[in-house]
């Protein structure tokens, strides 16, 4: 059994602080009171099927604390799942969390070995090896859906480890702590030095992003021509070089990852020659901004917003691409309410979490993801939701 700190309780931390708990000693370090609380009485303040599966029926080595000076001195591994927001005015990931992390944990243990599972610009360890010559630091780029976090760490799509050769042995051992805790049977482990798994993390994400902006400008084609996006999109997923998955057109990729992932690997193509890049980000804005004008040609007085949230059985709303389209519907004199029942209030917008009242008011209703309960007003809704998942 290995001694385990994770830093962090959000969608990767939680659900790595769960995995690794069946079968290891796991501490999490969180700054938020009721979140800590909340863990340790088994209550997820994510939501996560699995993971609230998993509080109520799996016997969990986890608990939850504030930093204290004991958490990283006589850990085996330390793992870093901390938020790195894109900052607008440098164009980089924002890593103070996890550099402030770095410092303190090397203070309390110099020999520590540190696992960043946080999203990363590419060339990040490296920088890190240059202020630490000594350290002990991997990268293990997590490939997690939001609100199926636990899960895709139960049934990894691959397992990969960055690190440098001379430290590949505790890199394995990290990587069979997660094997061992999964459910799958057969998981491919990749070893590769740091700045390979980050180029991987960033890639990965950006062909994601890609793929949804392909069906996303599919959908803008057919809607103005008047063609049917599903006849369409059916016709060339049969093609198994294409595939018949994750071409569920939408109002634009948003949530933790795509949006901030796809300009950080922008920024590091600074001097290298790239169209497709550029072409991924600005695909997103315009897709964002056909869709609103397509509703100001309606000329509605008031639109409803139904759900803010990226997909159907997540919470999550973070970047998501219906607040951009909100905002650009206002500035042009168009009134917003909002049914969203899992907030009390949203910015500056009017919030209307009685469904029949919303659907009164609306004279269009904007839908990024269709549930049924919007079926007899099925004639105000605006979505592109052609094969309802996510």
């Amino acid at each position: 059994m290995s001694k385990i700190t994770v830093v962090g309780a959000g969608y990767v931390g939680l659900s790595v602080a769960t995995l690794l708990s069946q079968y290891n000693q796991v501490t999490l370090v969180e700054v938020v009171p009721e979140k800590i609380n909340s863990i340790n009485n088994r209550i997820s303040p994510i939501k996560d099927e699995y993971i609230e599966r998993y509080f109520k029926e799996v016997s969990l080595n986890l608990v939850a604390t504030l930093y204290n000076d004991t958490v990283y001195k006589d850990a085996d591994f330390i793992v870093i799942a901390l938020p790195t927001n894109y900052d607008e005015t440098t164009n980089y990931f924002d890593t103070h969390f996890i550099d402030d992390t770095i410092d303190k944990i090397i203070n309390d243990n110099p020999i520590a070995n540190i696992i960043i599972k946080s999203t990363i610009p590419v060339g990040y360890c490296e920088s890190i090896y240059r202020k630490y010559s000594d350290i002990n630091l991997f990268f293990f780029p997590e490939f997690l859906r939001e609100s199926k976090a636990l899960y895709d760490n139960l049934y990894p799509s691959r397992i990969i480890c960055g690190c440098p050769y001379k430290l590949r042995s505790i890199g394995k051992e990290f990587a069979n702590l997660l094997k061992d805790a999964s459910l799958k049977e057969d998981i491919e482990i990749l070893y590769m030095n740091n700045t390979e798994a980050e180029a991987v993390k960033l890639f990965a994400n950006s062909y994601l992003a890609m793929r949804v902006s392909y069906f996303n400008e599919l959908d803008t084609y057919a809607e103005l021509n008047k063609l049917n996006t599903e006849n369409i999109i059916k016709g060339i997923s049969l093609d198994p070089r294409i595939g018949d998955f994750y071409n569920n057109p939408s109002f634009g990729y948003g949530g933790y990852c795509f949006p901030k992932d796809t300009k950080q690997l922008l920024a590091n193509y600074k001097n290298i020659p790239q169209n497709l890049i550029s072409a991924i980000v600005e695909s997103n804005k315009t897709r964002k901004r056909f869709i609103a004008d397509q509703i100001l040609r309606k000329k509605p007085n008031i639109v409803g917003v139904y759900r803010l949230i990226m997909k159907s059985g997540s919470d999550n709303f973070r970047s998501s691409a219906i607040q951009d389209i909100m905002y650009y519907l206002k500035q042009n004199g168009v009134e917003i309410i909002i049914y969203e029942p899992t907030i009390e209030s949203f910015n500056d917008f009017t919030l209307e979490n009685d469904l029949s009242i919303f659907k009164y008011k609306s004279d269009i209703i904007l839908a990024n993801r269709y549930d049924e309960e919007l079926d007899d007003v099925k004639n105000k809704v605006y979505t592109k939701d052609i094969f309802h998942n996510n």
